[in-house]
């Protein structure tokens, strides 16, 4: 149990960057680089109790760099157009920030916090970075429990009113990394409504019932059964990719979601104190060569990020996502694994 410190590589401008391995009493492993507060690896047991990586990544820094589907990265300023913003989804909106500049393409520097099995990552975002307002501290920090939790914590404060919706943008699959398809998983979630979104994938502002249509996952669902439904809505996101409402209190750390996969026995239970999950089942990952030259593509993993949803700055009746000049930014997201 611990934290460990390797060398993982230098980055084209130059910058070290180190891989903090965390491993808690029962023998999971966490990895995390400080290039972007990328979530590199994550070892966990099926029901046999044989380890495997679960999440989609890359051995090298160079492939980080590129990162065309944001395989773990760490997603921060986002999700507005109250300021001018990079237009890098359809050359009309802003999706995850500015490609280049954004929290995953960032050097971060750590501190290993022994005591917690953590490492803090911590990045400073200055006034008008990306297009948004506000010189920005932020920290993620990454903590393996013996429970076999995950736990993401982030904090920021800002000196200008800002748009902060921080979250983590990992592919998992249960059945391993290199296992191909994940349409096989079953997902619950803990969401009795959605929110729409147009031909861009921008919400469109309602909040509707998932109840008779392919989005109800109220009960577990297999992910592949119905992601090919003659509906608009999937037709939109090419499958599914839309934020979920939770039905969880403000605030407040509940369940919010369990992946689950039959093949290993593993399951993935999911909590947030944030009011959506984007629920993107790696639609339009590209062909791509990951972690020890496996091939990954279209739908090889899914993604579960807690937030705000999408667009809350300019849909009144959504969460607002602003954060006040001087105010604490504080929330925590948490992955706890089992098997059955």
């Amino acid at each position: 149990m611990g934290v460990t410190v390797e060398s993982f590589g230098i980055t084209n401008k130059g910058d070290k960057v180190s891989v903090y391995k965390l491993t808690n009493a029962n023998g999971l492993i966490a990895e995390v680089i400080d290039y972007g507060a990328i979530l590199k690896s994550l070892f966990v047991p099926d029901r046999d109790g044989k380890f495997d990586d679960v999440v989609l990544g890359f051995d090298n820094v160079a492939a980080y760099q590129e990162n065309p589907s944001f395989f773990g990265s760490t997603i921060g300023r986002n999700n507005g157009q109250l300021y001018t913003l990079a237009k890098n989804d359809n050359d009309r909106n802003n999706l995850h920030s500015d490609f280049f500049t954004c929290f995953n393409k960032k050097m971060f520097s750590a501190e290993v916090i022994e005591e917690e099995n953590a490492v803090k990552l911590t990045v400073e975002s200055p006034d008008m970075d990306q297009g948004f307002p506000g010189n920005l501290k932020a920290t993620v920090t990454y903590r393996l429990t013996d429970n076999n939790g995950l736990e993401i914590e982030y904090w920021a404060v800002s000196d200008k009113d800002t748009i902060y919706n921080p979250t983590n943008h990992s592919y998992f699959n249960l059945s391993g990394h290199a296992s191909g398809s994940a349409m096989g998983h079953k997902l619950w979630l803990n969401a009795k409504n959605f929110t729409p979104a147009d031909h861009e994938s921008i919400p469109t502002g309602e909040i509707v019932s998932v109840a008779g249509t392919p989005f109800d996952f109220t009960t577990p669902m297999v992910i592949g059964e119905r992601i090919n439904n003659d509906d608009i809505n999937l037709h939109f996101g090419g499958g599914y990719d839309h934020n979920f409402a939770l039905d969880i209190k403000k605030g407040k750390l509940e369940q919010a979601a369990i992946l689950s996969d039959d093949t290993t026995g593993r399951r993935m239970s999911v909590y947030t104190d944030l009011p959506g999950v984007q629920f993107y089942a790696g639609n339009f990952i590209k062909n791509q060569t990951g972690k020890g030259g496996v091939k990954y593509g279209r739908r090889c993993g899914v993604c579960l990020e807690t937030q705000f949803f999408p667009d809350a700055i300019n849909k009144p009746n959504f969460d607002s996502p602003v954060l006040k000049a001087g105010e604490e930014f504080h929330s925590v997201t948490k992955y706890v694994f089992s098997t059955f």
